[in-house]
């Protein structure tokens, strides 16, 4: 072997060796940083709803901790999940964006499962979103989700967990 025959198989091995480091810093980055205390998407109890032929993949938050963090600090979300909201009452239950990275659709939902109200909601605000109706679930999908799949105000939402 000859040196420049040499020096190109040394510079092979080299870059061979760096790849799996040069991928090191993206996967870094696409891993979210969540504040200490908060919990890890996977943590949160999940359940299976249904809209019409459509499967979701909720998280449940159903305390007091899991509905203040809800969906903040997430980056995204896969097509069909989201975060159903659970409430020990029949009441008007408002929610904000602060502190969530990505755009959300809301629909607010009562004890029976029937849709009352879809809202909108902007990434990073503190505009409240509050129905029109008392209802004791709210499930937030990606922004877009419910008109997408034809899901308006009188559809049911089935496979809810029992509000405490």
């Amino acid at each position: 072997m000859n040196l420049q025959h040499f020096l190109r198989a040394a510079r092979a091995a080299v870059i061979a060796l760096a790849l799996p480091f040069a991928a090191l810093p993206l996967a870094q980055a696409q891993t979210q940083t969540l504040p200490p205390g908060a919990k890890q998407p996977s943590d949160f109890p999940r359940a299976k709803l249904t809209a019409g032929m459509y499967v979701i993949d909720a998280a449940v938050a159903a305390n007091d901790a899991d509905r203040e963090q809800g969906l903040m600090y997430r980056t995204k979300l896969a097509p069909n999940e989201g975060m159903l909201f659970v409430f020990g009452e029949n009441a008007v239950h408002c929610f904000w964006m602060k502190n969530t990275l990505i755009p959300l659709s809301i629909a607010f939902i009562r004890a029976d499962g029937t849709v009352t109200d879809i809202d909108e909601m902007q990434a990073e605000t503190e505009n409240n979103h509050c129905p029109r109706n008392n209802g004791v679930y709210a499930l937030e999908m990606p922004k877009g989700w419910f008109a997408a799949k034809g899901i308006k105000p009188g559809t049911q939402i089935k496979g809810l967990p029992r509000a405490q």
